[in-house]
């Protein structure tokens, strides 16, 4: 098996291990890319949705690269030089490898969300779906920028009565209808989200 197969085949495995794990699908989000934008002097912020890109960008070049016709020696060179490529970033395989665990403490997913770069919308938007974020991470993801992690947010089980509150007060995208469904949310605000919901569907003309 080639080494662009092999890796074809660790990735793979990744929306598997979340599934049963993480519960969320290790998917990059065309969103995750594009949210993400330059500082307007000195260097971007190498963020983990940028590593990512990379990352598929040379299996897909080495994949192309194994079905060319060329003079072996240039084969094997072309071939070591993306092998190093591909793997010169074991700090990244290692953070994402964490936060896609289902064994990761919440002590670390918290100190993860403290360290992270705000426009590292990947890394943060896999840490909003983890199964074992307490309610203190996700106080502070809930007032992220990038609205699928808030999103996250208001649908996860851990995040607590104050957060959904926040969250249901949301004027830039309507989150209230999953506070309305979260058990943790305050039966009153429960009520009134359902209501609300309720009056929304009967003002929607018939078909």
């Amino acid at each position: 098996m080639g080494f662009a197969r092999e890796m074809g085949a660790i990735l793979g495995t990744i929306p598997h291990l979340v599934r049963n794990g993480a519960g969320a699908a290790n998917t990059m989000r065309r969103s995750d890319l594009v949210q993400h934008k330059e500082k307007e002097k000195g260097a971007g912020t190498r963020t983990s949705q940028i590593v990512f890109g990379e990352r598929q960008h040379l299996l897909r070049v080495l994949d192309s690269l194994e079905g060319t016709e060329l003079p072996i020696a240039r084969m094997q060179q072309e071939r070591r030089t993306l092998e190093e490529l591909i793997q010169i970033n074991t700090a990244w395989d290692e953070k994402i490898g964490l936060v896609l665990s289902a064994d990761a403490k919440p002590e670390m997913l918290e100190k993860l969300v403290k360290q992270a770069p705000e426009e590292d919308f990947y890394l943060l938007r896999l840490i909003s779906e983890h199964p074992r974020s307490n309610a203190k991470t996700l106080n502070k993801l809930a007032k992220h920028p990038y609205g699928a992690i808030r999103e996250n947010v208001a649908r996860h089980p851990n995040a607590d009565a104050a957060t959904l509150a926040w969250l249901s007060r949301d004027r830039s995208q309507p989150l209230w209808y999953l506070v309305a469904f979260n058990p943790n949310t305050p039966t009153p605000l429960q009520r009134r989200l359902r209501d609300r919901l309720k009056r929304l569907g009967e003002s929607q003309p018939s078909k």
